[in-house]
C-alpha cells in the first residue's frame, strides 16, 4: 500500500511507503530520549519543540559533537561535567581523542547501577527453564572470577578467551577481565578448530575459558576434542578454565574447573582505565582472508551503548532485553551491553528456531520479554511460514522488536504489525561488527514505515555520497560518515604501523574518501529522512552502468514460497561482459519449472525493475552465509571469476561450507563451457 504524507523539510506532498506505526505525543514523552532532550535544553537553552523533535535533536548532535557526547556523558553518570573543550581534542578520522586524562572501566559501568528489583541475567537453554541470576550473584561472581585472573597473574593488556555459548559464563568470565583491563575475546562452540585458531592464535591469549560441548536444535555437540586441540596449539595460554556443558563431572588435566574460578564471591574492585583502553578483539568475517582483530575501548562502547540501548531503543531498569547472538557475533557484545542501563538481559543457548519456527516468540512469552532482538532472516522466515505469534503466545509485555543482520523487507514489516502485535515499535538497524554499535536505526519519536529505517543514530554523521564524493538524496550512494564517533575502532590487532593509523585500517574504512568513514553498504537517504539499505557496494549489482543493490532482488524472490533463499551476483568476465546469475534454495518437494522460472522473473521485474531481472536462475541445494548470517556474494562472485578457491573463500567462516563445493564445481563447469 501507498500512503500520501509530506517531505521530511515541509515540501510538495509526495506518495510515501505506508506508515505501520506512530508515536503518541504522550508516548514521546515517556522515552527516556525525550527525557534526555529536555535536560539538554534545561542546559543549553535550546528548544527541540514539544513533543520533541528528533531531526532538530539530531542535527544539534553532530553539528556539536562536544556538546552531546559530554552531556550524554554527564546525564548517564559515565562521566559527568567534563567541560566541553575536553570532549574531542583531535577530530581526526582515524585517530580521534575522546575525553583525554579521563579514566572508566564497563565493568564497573556495568555493576554501579545494580539493584535487587529486578534479576540481571535470565538464562535459558534449549533443555532447561529460565534461571534468574541476581544482580548480586553476578557481581559477586565477577569478582571471584577476576580474583582468579589475577592469582593466574592475569595483567592489564593481557587477553582472555572464550570459546563458549551464549550463557551466563560467558558474561561473567568477559567482565571479569574487563575489571582488571585484560582484552575479551570469544567464539562460538559451532567454530571449528581451524576457524578458532585463525582468530585466536592472532591474539595470543594468556587464559582459555571453553565449553566442554553445547546443544543444538536438540543435538548435542562434543567438543571436548576441539578443546584438546585448541590448548595444543595456543602456546600462550597458561591456564584453561573448563565450563561444563554436556560432561559435568569431567575436567580436562591441568584445566581449572569453572565451579573453583568463581568459588570465593566478593565484590569485585576496578581498575581505573584510559577511556580508550582496549576492551575486547571482536573479528571481521574472514571469508577471503584471515580475520582482521577488530579492537574497541572501554569508553567509546560505554557511551555508544548507554546512547543506543538506553535513548534509541528505549531500554532500561525494568525492561528485559533479548537478542538472539552466539558469541562470535557483535550482536552479544552490544546485547550485554543492555546492562549499562540496570535491564535484564536474557542470555538464550540454543537455535533460533528450536522445537519450532516460533521458538523466539514463545520465549517472549515465557521470560516477559519487553524488547525483542532478531534477525531480518528470522524475521522473514516466520512470515513465510504463515505463523501468527500474536494469537498464540502472551506478547503482552512486548514493546519493540528490533531486527538487523541484512535488510528487512517491506513484506516482514506488514507481518509484524498483523501477526505479531499491532503496537510495537518495528526497528531495523544497520551498524556492525566495525562500529560496535548502530549508524542508522529507530527512534521512539518516528513513524515505523513499510521497508525503511527511521533516521541516522544521535551523534552520527550518516550520508549517502555518489562517486564524486558529493552528498545526494532520493538516490542510491555508499554510506559514509563524515565525523568521527566514539566507538570507531582504535586500531587492527597486528597492523602496521601499529595503532588507528594502521595500514590495513585505513584501507578498510578510510578510502577512497581521506577522513571520511566508508562503510561499504548502498545507502538511499529519503526527502523525507527516511533510509533504505540496499546491501553491500562491494557487492554490487553493476549493469549498464547502473548500480543496484541486492536487497531489492531479494525481497521479490523470497516473498515467493517456493524459494527458500537464494543469492544473486554480479560477475564481471575477463572479456568484459556482465553475467548475473540467481540462485534459488526450493522449498521440499519444490522444482525449478519454466513456470517457477516465469513467476521469479515476473515478481523481480515488477516489485524492483527489469533490470534487476537475472541473465540465469539456477537452483541449488543452499546458499552459505557467513557465521552472522549474510550472504557470502563477494566469495562467491570471486569463485566465476576464476579465483582460486582456497583464497576465494575461507571455509571456516562460512556456516555450512559443504554448500560451496557446489559452487566450486559450477564455477568449474562454467569455466570448461
Amino acid at each position: 500500500m501507498v500512503g500520501v504524507g509530506t517531505g521530511w523539510h515541509g515540501a510538495d506532498v509526495i506518495d510515501v511507503p505506508e506508515e505501520l506505526w506512530r508515536p503518541t505525543p504522550e508516548s514521546i514523552r515517556a522515552t527516556r530520549l525525550a527525557e534526555f532532550a529536555t535536560w539538554v535544553e534545561q542546559r543549553r537553552d535550546l528548544s527541540f519543540g514539544d513533543p520533541t523533535n528528533y531531526d532538530l535533536l539530531w542535527r544539534w548532535s553532530v553539528d556539536h559533537l562536544d556538546q552531546f557526547w559530554g552531556d550524554l556523558a554527564t546525564w548517564t553518570g559515565v562521566l559527568p561535567d567534563v567541560p566541553d573543550d575536553r570532549v574531542l581534542t583531535d577530530r581526526s578520522m582515524p585517530g580521534a581523542v575522546w575525553f583525554p586524562g579521563t579514566t572508566i572501566n564497563y565493568a564497573e559501568q556495568v555493576l554501579r547501577n545494580s539493584g535487587d528489583e529486578h534479576p540481571a541475567l535470565i538464562a535459558v537453554a534449549e533443555d532447561a527453564e529460565p534461571i534468574e541470576i541476581s544482580w548480586a550473584t553476578l557481581a559477586g561472581q565477577v569478582g571471584a572470577f577476576a580474583a582468579t585472573l589475577r592469582s593466574l597473574s592475569v595483567q592489564r593488556g593481557d587477553r582472555v578467551a572464550g570459546y563458549l555459548p551464549n550463557v551466563p559464563e560467558a558474561v561473567i568470565a568477559f567482565l571479569g577481565a574487563a575489571s582488571l583491563g585484560a582484552v575479551w575475546s570469544s567464539c562460538a562452540p559451532d567454530f571449528g578448530t581451524r576457524a578458532v585458531l585463525d582468530r585466536f592464535a592472532q591474539i595470543e591469549p594468556t587464559v582459555l575459558i571453553a565449553v566442554d560441548g553445547y546443544r543444538f536444535n536438540g543435538k548435542e555437540y562434543d567438543r571436548r576434542d576441539v578443546v584438546t586441540e585448541l590448548r595444543a596449539s595456543l602456546p600462550t595460554v597458561r591456564t584453561t578454565i573448563a565450563v561444563p556443558r554436556l560432561f559435568p563431572e569431567e575436567v580436562p588435566d591441568g584445566a581449572l574447573a569453572w565451579s573453583e574460578a568463581v568459588a570465593d564471591e566478593q565484590t569485585p574492585s576496578f581498575e581505573a582505565l584510559p577511556f580508550d583502553h582496549p576492551l575486547w578483539i571482536v573479528y571481521s568475517s574472514g571469508t577471503t582472508g584471515l580475520p582482521k582483530g577488530i579492537v574497541h575501548g572501554h569508553g567509546g562502547v560505554v557511551l555508544e551503548q548507554r546512547k543506543q540501548i538506553a535513548l534509541h531503543i528505549d531500554v532500561g531498569v525494568g525492561d528485559r532485553l533479548f537478542w538472539y547472538a552466539s558469541t562470535a557475533w557483535i550482536m552479544w557484545n552490544i546485547a550485554t551491553s543492555g546492562l549499562l542501563t540496570g535491564a535484564t538481559l536474557i542470555v538464550y543457548d540454543g537455535a533460533p528456531a528450536y522445537p519450532s519456527i516460533d521458538a523466539q516468540f514463545a520465549l517472549a512469552a515465557r521470560t516477559g520479554m519487553t524488547y525483542l532482538g532478531t534477525s531480518a532472516g528470522y524475521l522473514s522466515a516466520c512470515e513465510k511460514a504463515g505463523i501468527r505469534p500474536g494469537d498464540t503466545h502472551d506478547l503482552a509485555a512486548l514493546r519493540s522488536i528490533g531486527s538487523t543482520g541484512s535488510p528487512l523487507p517491506s513484506a516482514a514489516y506488514y507481518w509484524v504489525y498483523d501477526a505479531v502485535k499491532p503496537d510495537v515499535l518495528l526497528g531495523s538497524l544497520s551498524g556492525g561488527t566495525d562500529i560496535a554499535t548502530g549508524f542508522i536505526g529507530s527512534s521512539p519519536l518516528l513513524p515505523v514505515t513499510a521497508g525503511e529505517l527511521q533516521r541516522p543514530m544521535l551523534a552520527v554523521a550518516a550520508a549517502s555520497w555518489n562517486e564524486a564524493g558529493e552528498p545526494v538524496v532520493g538516490e542510491l550512494g555508499e554510506l559514509v560518515v563524515t565525523e568521527p564517533m566514539p566507538s570507531m575502532p582504535l586500531y587492527f590487532w597486528n597492523d602496521a604501523p601499529p595503532g588507528p593509523r594502521g595500514s590495513r585500517y585505513r584501507e578498510a574504512y578510510f578510502e577512497p574518501w581521506r577522513g571520511v568513514w566508508r562503510h561499504g553498504d548502498w545507502l538511499e537517504i529519503t526527502d523525507r529522512g527516511t533510509c533504505i539499505i540496499t546491501g553491500r557496494s562491494d557487492s554490487t549489482l553493476n549493469r549498464g552502468g547502473v548500480r543496484m543493490g541486492t536487497a531489492d532482488i531479494y525481497a521479490a524472490v523470497e516473498a515467493i514460497p517456493a524459494v527458500l533463499d537464494c543469492v544473486v551476483l554480479g560477475v564481471e568476465q575477463p572479456d568484459g561482459g556482465y553475467w548475473m546469475p540467481l540462485f534459488v534454495q526450493l522449498a521440499p518437494g519444490e522444482e525449478l519449472t519454466d513456470e517457477l522460472i516465469g513467476t521469479i522473473r515476473t515478481a523481480i521485474r515488477e516489485q524492483a525493475s527489469p533490470r534487476h531481472v537475472p541473465d540465469e536462475i539456477i537452483a541449488v541445494p543452499g546458499v552459505p552465509h557467513t557465521r552472522t548470517g549474510k550472504r557470502l556474494e563477494v566469495p562467491l562472485k570471486r569463485l566465476f571469476q576464476g579465483v582460486d578457491p582456497a583464497k576465494a573463500v575461507n571455509a571456516g567462516a562460512v556456516d555450512d561450507a559443504s554448500l560451496v563445493d557446489h559452487y566450486i564445481a559450477l564455477a568449474k563447469e562454467r569455466a570448461s563451457s
